[in-house]
């Protein structure tokens, strides 16, 4: 396929078409190549293989495969990045990111608002392993600019939080990160790439979970690092094939097809998202709704500038704490209680007591997880269902 061809698509034909290779059948839907290996004319040939791979050239499914290769191609094109490497999972990616790029005696900033594992990593894996982490306020920019130091090597954020829903200016810290030689890596789950311009923003490294909104449906767990030729190939990919974090044939082909339709799906859902938001601001039972679309969100503009749309999440935090928002999520019939999130299917977490539970009370106080904030990930249903379904579960 003409890369300068596919260059001037919009992203819903990138979504479809984009790093397509067919095999001598010419299957429509993408071949699954289910192998972990691959055979050689000649010895000369795996001598020459070992030596120097070709982009149409596979050695061991640990390194890459067919089917991976085209769901790596497709969402560096609708990303806007050069290259991508698939993981097996949305935290192996996180992993993969940070620790392909650091070493002992590194410094790392990084946000504090962060979903659970992922400050597992910066609080916990990271030191054990000699490498400095400073975390901050990641919408405080005066922040970000006092912890960045000469000898900072990365800076970390979501580009919007788990599960509080905090944007992070990503053009403006990656601006200070670059200023001193620091490399920018984010974990834009949130934002999708439906809504992304991270690369253009200055991301060096660029996370997703393709559990979410990629595979959209709940069927598997995957990953994915975007980012520059080079940082990819040559500093991300020795450090994943050889510790084995890499993407299943299979799931690739999962995730080929959820790209097909993940514009539709999340359009839908954040059109979904809005009116719901906009339903349950000021009821008499909620003492905030939290939404980057609504005008009361505090970083409402940079939402607008930097996403252009409100995202597909929101959280309520329910009057009465704990007891409150349990009766809330029991009584609702149509959105499901569970962890995950992007989802066809509206999903009800409680964060304090699940995705979050194991940070202290003070830092839950800091970072707004309190007793009765639940996060809604809003899914496919028809929004007046849940509306409707929403305001007779408040009435418990």
């Amino acid at each position: 396929m003409n890369d300068d061809t596919r260059n001037t698509w919009n992203k819903a034909t990138k979504a479809v078409h984009a790093g397509t290779r067919r095999s001598q059948y010419g299957e429509v839907s993408e071949a699954i190549f289910m192998t972990q290996g691959f055979v050689y004319d000649t010895a000369e040939q795996a001598e020459a293989r070992f030596e120097s791979i070709g982009p149409d050239e596979f050695i061991y499914a640990r390194y890459g495969n067919p089917t991976v290769a085209m769901f790596e191609e497709r969402i560096a094109a609708l990303e806007g990045a050069e290259d991508a490497f698939a993981t097996a999972s949305g935290m192996a990616a996180v992993n993969g990111a940070l620790m392909s790029i650091l070493k002992a005696g590194d410094h790392v900033v990084s946000a504090r608002a962060l979903f659970g594992s992922c400050l597992y990593i910066a609080e916990e894996i990271l030191p054990r392993f000699g490498v400095e982490v400073t975390l901050v306020d990641g919408g405080d920019l005066a922040q970000w600019e006092a912890a960045i130091r000469p000898d900072t090597r990365a800076v970390f954020f979501e580009s919007l939080s788990n599960p509080a829903l905090e944007l992070v200016d990503i053009k403006a810290v990656a601006e200070l990160a670059h200023a001193n030689g620091a490399l920018v890596v984010c974990d834009n789950v949130f934002a999708t790439p439906v809504y992304s311009n991270a690369i253009a923003q200055g991301v060096d490294l660029v996370i997703y979970s393709a559990t979410k909104h990629i595979d959209g449906q709940g069927r598997a767990l995957g990953g994915v690092i975007l980012g520059s030729r080079e940082l990819i190939r040559k500093t991300v990919e020795p450090f994943m094939k050889h510790t084995g974090g890499s993407m299943s044939p299979f799931t690739a082909w999962i995730m080929l097809k959820g790209l097909e339709t993940m514009a539709l799906r999340v359009k839908a859902q954040t059109a979904a998202a809005a009116q719901i938001a906009q339903a349950l601001q000021g009821h008499a039972q909620l003492s905030k709704v939290i939404y980057p679309g609504l005008d009361s969100h505090p970083q409402h503009a940079l939402a607008m500038s930097q996403m252009g749309a409100g995202g597909t999440m929101l959280a309520i935090e329910v009057k009465g704490g704990k007891e409150a928002s349990y009766r809330f999520l029991n009584a609702c019939k149509i959105g499901i209680i569970s962890n995950n999130l992007g989802d066809a299917k509206t999903i009800l977490t409680p964060p304090a007591f699940t995705t979050h539970q194991r940070l202290p009370q003070d830092q839950k106080d800091a970072l707004g997880i309190t007793p009765g904030l639940v996060r809604i990930s809003i899914g496919l249903e028809d929004p007046d269902d849940l509306i409707a379904d929403f305001m007779a579960a408040l009435s418990h």
